[in-house]
C-alpha cells in the first residue's frame, strides 16, 4: 500500500520555494527593506538630536516646589521662566511654547501643590509627551512623602526615555513594509500562478489548496519578519530606536508583525480576485495602501489631521498597527495592553477574508 499524501511536507516545499522567489525579486526587496530603510536613515539623522518639549512656567506660579524641581532635572523638558502672560499666550498660539504649567500651594493641606497645565493644539504631539512625562513625575513624588529634596531625585526613566524622531517613524515605516508586502507581493504572486496555469498544475497533484495557501504565507510571513527585525535592529543599534523590555518588546513587535501581515495579505488575495490583468493590480492595490500610508500616523500624529479626517484615520487598520507598535516600543506595553488595537484588527481580517473567499479565483 502506497503511503498517504503528506500535504505537511508539501506545505513547506512550497513554503521554501515560495521564499527563495521572493528573494529574487526586486520589488519585494525595496518595498519590504530599501523603501523602509532610506525614511529611516533620513528621519533618524534629522532627529538625532531628540525632541525637546518647551514647557513655560506662568510668572504667578509657586517656583520652590517639587513639581518644578523635578522638572528641571527632566532633560526632555525646556523650563521657560523669562515670559510674561502676553509672551506664553503669544507662543501658545503659534506653537512656540508647547505648554504652560501654574503651580500654586494648596490651601486645604493635601495634596501640598496643585498644577495646573494648559496645553496648545499648535503642538500636539509634543504636548502628548509633556503628559507623558507629568503622568510619570506625578506618580513618582506622590508614591514618596513630599518635601522640596525628594523632588531632585526625580530624574527616574524619564530623563533615560527621550523620545526621539525614530520612535515615532519606524514603527510606521514597519508598518507600511507590513502592507506593501501583504498586498502587493500576495496579489502578485496568486495572480501570476493563476495566469501561468501553475495553481492547475498544482490540482493536477494530491496537493491540497490549503497547502498552497499555507505555503505562500508562511513565506510572506518569514520573508516580513526577516526584513522587521533587520528595520528594527537598524533602528536601535544606529539611532537609538527605544525598545523597553529588550528582547521581549522585540518579540512582541514581531507578533503583531505576523498579525498586521495575515490582515494585510486579506486585501491582496481581494485585489488578485478582482483584477483582469496584471497591470490593474498596481492602480487597486494603491487605491488600498496609499490612503493607509498619509493618513495612519506613518510620518505625523493623526491628531494632527483636521477633526473632520481623523474618523477616517481611525478606521483604518495600518492606524491600529502603528499605535500598538509604538506603544509596545517606547511605552512598554505587553500585547494584552494593545488588546484593543489587536481586536480592530482582527475584525478587519475577518471582514477581509469574508471579502476574499467571495471574489478570489483559483482559475
Amino acid at each position: 500500500m502506497s503511503k498517504p499524501y503528506n500535504n505537511t511536507k508539501a506545505t513547506l516545499a512550497l513554503a521554501k520555494a515560495s521564499f527563495r522567489s521572493i528573494m529574487r525579486s526586486p520589488s519585494a526587496v525595496v518595498f519590504t527593506l530599501a523603501f523602509p530603510l532610506i525614511f529611516i536613515l533620513v528621519f533618524g539623522f534629522l532627529g538625532k538630536g531628540g525632541v525637546k518639549v518647551d514647557l513655560a512656567i506662568a510668572p504667578e506660579s509657586d517656583l520652590q516646589n517639587p513639581i518644578i524641581n523635578a522638572l528641571e532635572q527632566i532633560g526632555v523638558v525646556h523650563i521657560i521662566k523669562d515670559k510674561d502672560k502676553a509672551e506664553i499666550k503669544t507662543g501658545l498660539e503659534k506653537g512656540n511654547i508647547d505648554a504652560v504649567i501654574n503651580v500654586q500651594k494648596n490651601s486645604l493641606g493635601k495634596p501640598a501643590y496643585l498644577a495646573n497645565v494648559q496645553y496648545t493644539s499648535a503642538s500636539i504631539d509634543k504636548g502628548t509627551i509633556l503628559k507623558s512625562v507629568l503622568n510619570n513625575l506625578m506618580y513618582t513624588l506622590n508614591s514618596k512623602d513630599i518635601t522640596p529634596t525628594i523632588a531632585q531625585l526625580n530624574e527616574s526613566t524619564v530623563q533615560g526615555r527621550i523620545y526621539r524622531t525614530i520612535d515615532f517613524i519606524l514603527p510606521g515605516q514597519l508598518g507600511f513594509s507590513l502592507l506593501s508586502t501583504g498586498v502587493f507581493g500576495t496579489a502578485f504572486v496568486f495572480f501570476s500562478l493563476r495566469q501561468t496555469l501553475v495553481i492547475k498544475r498544482f490540482f493536477a497533484t494530491p496537493v491540497s489548496r490549503a497547502s498552497i495557501v499555507f505555503g505562500e504565507g508562511i513565506a510572506r510571513i518569514g520573508f516580513a519578519l526577516c526584513g522587521a527585525v533587520f528595520i528594527i535592529l537598524i533602528g536601535h543599534f544606529f539611532f537609538h530606536f527605544t525598545l523597553i523590555h529588550g528582547i521581549i518588546t522585540v518579540l512582541n513587535m514581531l507578533l503583531l508583525a505576523i498579525i498586521g501581515l495575515i490582515v494585510f495579505m486579506g486585501f491582496g488575495f481581494v485585489v488578485s480576485g478582482i483584477a483582469k490583468s496584471e497591470s490593474t493590480i498596481p492602480p487597486i492595490s494603491n487605491i488600498i495602501t496609499l490612503p493607509q500610508f498619509l493618513l495612519s500616523g506613518t510620518f505625523f500624529s493623526i491628531d494632527a489631521f483636521p477633526s473632520w479626517l481623523q474618523p477616517i484615520s481611525r478606521a483604518l487598520p495600518l492606524t491600529y498597527l502603528n499605535d500598538a507598535m509604538r506603544k509596545v516600543a517606547f511605552e512598554g506595553a505587553g500585547l494584552w495592553d494593545v488588546k484593543h488595537q489587536i481586536l480592530i484588527m482582527i475584525i478587519w481580517g475577518v471582514g477581509v477574508y469574508a471579502v476574499a473567499v467571495k471574489v478570489f479565483k483559483w482559475e
